[in-house]
């Protein structure tokens, strides 16, 4: 039996020699699309893609608003490599005292106001957003959901029941029951939020309708709604967050101050994380009642906790929240063009509007072509989407922006 499990083993290795990376790729790893984008990149370095013939391709999105720091910051691998020497999983959430963690919660805390004083550490964005919705069921006691029409918190059951596009949900029905849709920035559609309401969820800035800023008539608004009514306002900066829009916090810019915020994406300078945020009396309610009220594996992991925290300490070390309104508005001086309809979004998270979705796709091939990597939106895929690392240079900004010009004039 032994002889024949390492003659197995020896010719599944020879297979996996004979093959390439694109073709295991194809073979054993699942797939999202029929037409994936099948770039291989062997290294990463400062705001480059580096494939394995070295070609270098700037990166304008940043592994969808993740990488704010770029890639390979040694601050944040020093970081990970001496967590590691000490120790990686230990026990599931919650239950020991891990310096990385406790160290991670205090930091965040301690930029966001003070009813938001607790955090609950996951792996995903989606993952805080489930989160969310079981705390505000279980403060509340109330079951009903509100969320905003083209809004994105994520894949999971629970994140994708706040998905109001059917093309999107329909093949995974039942979905969460009571859960119910507003408009972004309808003050009128805010009528839906009453007593039976235990939270509206919201993104700051609308990620995959192409960036979409709030107003702050409708934030006060709904803000007013959720007190008049005990329901809890979940803020989404799974996005927005962490400096992408010149302030740690997008939601600073409009001086409304949520329940609930959902942290993720580039919380974990290139590791994976999420964080709800909330105070500590209602974040309390996990610990009884059921005890274990909510419980992660890996969630708050010590490596991925030194990351995060090297990542906001570099942040704040190289000032690059600071220079974030500078370099947005270089990209639209600079980023003109008869087939840009508008420009929205806010710092580093911009879209740029074409007329169709063809253009949208045809561009990003264009570019891609050209060494530019940029994407399109799930609900506004005639847009393109410029989300670089903050540590982007205005000269590497201007390159890129250069690049989609050019290829402008061919599609």
């Amino acid at each position: 039996m032994h002889e024949q499990k390492n003659k197995i083993l020896k010719q599944f290795e020879l297979i996996c020699s004979m093959l390439s990376n694109r073709q295991l790729f194809l073979a054993h790893q699942a797939q999202t699309t029929n037409f994936p984008l099948m770039l291989e990149i062997e290294s990463a370095q400062g705001v480059y893609l580096i494939s394995p013939e070295g070609k270098q391709y700037l990166d304008f999105i940043s592994g969808i608003s993740v990488s704010s720091l770029g890639h390979g910051n040694e601050a944040v691998k020093t970081a990970i490599k001496s967590q590691v020497d000490k120790y990686m999983h230990l026990m599931v959430y919650g239950e020991f005292v891990q310096e990385p963690t406790a160290q991670l919660a205090a930091k965040l805390v301690s930029y966001l106001p003070e009813n938001l004083n607790c955090v609950y550490f996951v792996n995903s964005g989606a993952e805080a957003t489930d989160g969310a919705l079981k705390l505000a069921k279980r403060v509340t006691k109330k079951s009903k959901i509100v969320a905003c029409k083209n809004a994105y918190h994520g894949s999971t059951h629970a994140a994708l029941s706040l998905n109001s596009t059917e093309y999107y949900t329909q093949a995974y029905r039942p979905l969460l029951p009571d859960v119910h849709f507003i408009g972004f920035n309808n003050v009128e559609s805010l009528q839906l939020i009453d007593k039976q309401t235990a939270c509206v969820i919201v993104e700051t800035i609308q990620g995959e309708a192409g960036y979409i800023e709030p107003t702050l008539e409708f934030l006060s608004a709904l803000q007013q709604k959720c007190r008049e009514n005990c329901a809890l306002l979940i803020f989404d900066e799974i996005q927005a967050g962490i400096g992408k829009t010149g302030k740690m916090f997008a939601f600073e810019h409009w001086g409304i101050i949520p329940d609930v915020i959902l942290l993720g994406k580039a919380l974990g300078a290139g590791m994976p994380i999420g964080a709800f945020v909330t105070s500590q009396k209602m974040m309390h309610v996990f610990t009884d009642n059921p005890i274990l009220g909510h419980i992660t594996t890996f969630g708050g992991h010590a490596v991925i906790a030194a990351a995060a925290m090297a990542g906001l300490n570099e942040l704040e070390r190289l000032d690059l929240i600071s220079q974030v309104a500078e370099k947005e508005q270089l990209i639209r001086d600079k980023l003109v063009h008869p087939k840009i309809k508008e420009i929205r979004g806010k710092g580093l998270m911009l879209a740029a509007q074409l007329t169709t979705f063809d253009e949208a796709l045809k561009l990003c091939q264009l570019c891609l072509a050209d060494g530019l990597v940029i994407d399109w939106f799930l609900y506004a895929n005639n847009c393109i989407r410029i989300v670089p690392p903050l540590i982007i240079s205005k000269t590497e900004l201007e390159a890129g922006i250069n690049i989609i010009l050019k290829n402008l004039d061919s599609i």
